[in-house]
């Protein structure tokens, strides 16, 4: 009866959300006296997790599931499930996860609790922290069904080596008729992406123009940070839609978190609220975006940003 947590890959390559779900999910079978199994789909090289505590992985390989489909997923996640005979699924909050989570809950007949922060406090009853009203808060759920299905939130629990087995095996799941197919996938290469970043530098309308995004990509650089907008720079133009971030962009739970000549309206903050270290940079005092913020400067972005960057590189020469 292991713990049974569903590890993301693409191109053959494990994301990193999935060390963090079996990080997860070796803590949930420490507390319950069981082990892990880890399902993968079309991933090459699986002896990674056991690094974090995975004891058996199940290999899917077939290669009409290189495209996520969440319906195809799921019902390969609920054939492991009732293979493993496991009462607690784990995934992540990732966005493919998002699609698949409900599907998977469903099919399992299982009770779902989604952007979980910690380890359960308890596994009878099996109660689990989660942020709410998008990030402003958190609540306690309880999880009364026999099956539980937890979704973890990015960069929440974070990666804890294990050392295990994870031995694999290959696993014959059933695969279904798949009805929705990707023709294409344009994706930017050689960037470090908003959803894997630990630490994300995000510009808005205060930069006045794309002609001034150089020193945004500069500290970014510097960082190892990935870049991203508000939505008015997205919309006007200045930035690709992909860096839009906020509640009606890409959802950001980074380490760390830099707003440079962003106001702060309401959309935007709830989009960031998950990001553990918030710093603005904003010539006005009264954004509303330095009451959300651990660490605020006042002053002309065109000033503080580049003797940043002066001071990190010096800062990092000394290394």
């Amino acid at each position: 009866m292991s713990v049974l947590v569903y590890t993301e890959s693409e191109q053959g390559k494990f994301k990193k959300v999935a060390f963090e779900v079996a990080s997860y999910a070796k803590a949930v079978a420490d507390q319950m006296g069981t082990t892990v199994t880890a399902v993968t789909i079309n991933a090459d090289d699986t002896s990674a997790l056991g690094n974090y505590g995975v004891d058996k992985v199940l290999k899917v390989n077939d290669a009409s599931l290189d495209k996520f489909n969440a319906n195809a997923y799921a019902s390969i996640i609920k054939q492991a499930t009732e293979k493993e005979d496991a009462k607690v699924v784990i995934v992540s909050s990732s966005a493919d996860s998002k699609y698949l989570a409900p599907l998977l809950a469903v099919d399992l007949n299982a009770g779902f609790a989604s952007n979980v922060v910690e380890a359960p406090s308890s596994t009878s009853p099996f109660t689990v922290k989660r942020t709410a009203f998008t990030n402003k808060a958190f609540n306690m759920t309880t999880i009364n069904s026999d099956v539980k299905l937890v979704a973890v939130s990015k960069n929440a629990f974070g990666l804890k080596e294990n050392t295990a087995s994870a031995a694999a095996e290959d696993f014959s799941a059933s695969i279904p008729e798949i009805k929705v197919h990707v023709d294409a996938v344009d994706k930017v290469t050689g960037q470090v992406t908003i959803a894997d970043a630990e630490v994300v530098v995000s510009g808005g309308r205060g930069l006045k123009g794309p002609e001034n995004w150089g020193m945004i990509e500069e500290l970014a650089d510097v960082l190892g940070a990935a870049t991203a907008c508000s939505k008015p720079v997205s919309d006007l133009g200045w930035r690709p839609h992909s860096e839009h971030v906020g509640q009606t962009g890409k959802p950001v739970a980074s380490n760390l978190y830099i707003a440079v000549g962003i106001s702060g309206a309401i959309q935007h903050l709830a989009g960031i609220n998950a990001s553990k270290v918030k710093v603005v940079i904003n010539t006005d005092p009264e954004a509303p975006f330095f009451k959300a913020a651990d660490y605020g400067i006042v002053g002309d972005a065109f000033e503080v940003v580049p003797k940043l960057i002066e001071k990190l590189k010096e800062f990092k020469a000394q290394q």
